[in-house]
């Protein structure tokens, strides 16, 4: 039965972010990793798909969360690595207010250490409130909190933008929050 696109963007979300050893693949620096490799690594592992479904879920994905090389041979994800990859993006200034979405049982832990990366490797942040409301409500009932990008970026915090347009930091504390 042919994977649906639902199902091959949560596959490529965990081998690309997270589990790339779950099938044998082995992402190089920057988080690459040839197209071609993938499916026949994926096939084997018992998930099938071709490059044009793949080459689909990446083009019409909402969250943009898969980017492809310039020669479109190599795929990887746009951020949200909990495995060691660095993404090669240069600092950027912010826009003056970033925001990111939660489930509001972990407001009082944010408000006293600040927002930290868990299990990933930067912290998260949207550029719309919109966005930050659709995360939140992923993890529970939803509450979004405003982050001073501006005031971080001149004490010096540098700030990251993905592919996909995720903003990125390495942590954000607690005086930085709203």
């Amino acid at each position: 039965m042919p994977i649906d696109d639902i199902q091959l963007s949560k596959f490529l979300s965990l081998v690309l972010r997270h589990k790339p050893d779950a099938i044998g693949l082995v992402l190089d620096p920057q988080g690459w990793v040839g197209i071609s490799e993938l499916i026949v690594k994926a096939s084997a592992a018992g998930t099938k798909f071709g490059r044009d479904d793949l080459l689909r879920v990446v083009a019409e994905s909402d969250k943009k969360r898969f980017s492809l090389s310039p020669q479109a041979d190599r795929i990887r994800a746009a951020q949200g690595h909990s495995v060691s990859v660095e993404l090669g993006l240069a600092a950027q200034e912010p826009p003056s207010i970033l925001y990111h979405g939660t489930a509001t049982r972990f407001v009082e832990a944010i408000l006293s250490e600040g927002l930290k990366p868990q299990a990933r490797q930067q912290v998260h942040l949207s550029f719309d409130e919109a966005t930050a409301q659709r995360v939140g409500q992923r993890h529970g009932k939803p509450h979004i909190f405003k982050v001073d990008a501006g005031g971080m970026h001149a004490k010096g915090y540098k700030f990251f933008r993905a592919d996909n347009g995720v903003w990125l930091t390495d942590q954000v504390p607690p005086e930085f929050l709203a």
